[in-house]
């Protein structure tokens, strides 16, 4: 028997442990609603976690170049990047898996000798973090990125209703100061030389 094995055998005990741990991440409310909802319509949410995790444990299990990653990574990353958690929690459900599969496996692990294959197997998990942290960033980046835009088309749509005629310079040059409106008027009144 080696520790893959074991992992495929109790793939349902680590799957659950895992899916409760990252439950237990989120606010007492939602918690109670995430773990209790089991409708794909009513608790998308909790589907794409229980979803996403099987599918990512597979591809643990898999080795090295399973093209599962990418995107259950991807489903599981952008719901906890718009959500009120830091880099480092968004990205501890990663870890989380290490914890699962100790919790449930540990004695059988360590009466087996299944020490090394286990810290290897922890590589892959580590391996994997990085990704998943490079995806958490990039779908920060396209928040923010949204974010811009909605307050560039806000001072548009302001300048719109004040009737300030839209120049080609003003609309492609960044506003020299903060976001508190006067940057507007030292732009104009540089212009005029004032």
């Amino acid at each position: 028997m080696t520790l893959l094995s074991l992992l495929v055998e109790k793939k349902t005990a680590v799957l659950q442990r895992w899916c409760d741990l990252i439950v237990d991440t989120y606010p007492d409310g939602a918690r109670e609603f995430l773990s209790g909802q089991k409708d794909r319509f009513q608790n998308p949410i909790g589907y794409v976690i229980i979803r996403n995790t099987e599918a990512l444990y597979d591809a643990l299990l898999a080795g090295p170049g399973s093209d599962a990653f990418s995107s259950s990574i991807d489903d599981i990353v952008r719901i906890r990047a718009v959500q009120d958690f830091t880099a480092s929690q968004a990205v501890a459900f990663v870890f989380q898996l290490k914890r699962a599969i100790r919790e449930q496996l540990g004695p059988e692990m360590f009466r087996n000798g299944f020490v090394e294959q286990l810290l290897d197997f922890e590589s892959r998990i580590d391996d994997f973090a990085l990704l998943t942290f490079d995806t958490y960033m990039r779908c920060r980046e396209k928040v923010y990125d949204i974010r811009v835009d909605q307050a560039r088309n806000g001072i548009f749509k302001l300048r719109e209703r004040l009737n300030l005629p839209r120049k080609r310079e003003e609309s492609s040059q960044p506003p020299e100061t903060g976001d508190d409106g006067r940057s507007l008027l030292i732009m104009k009144e540089s212009r005029s030389g004032r």
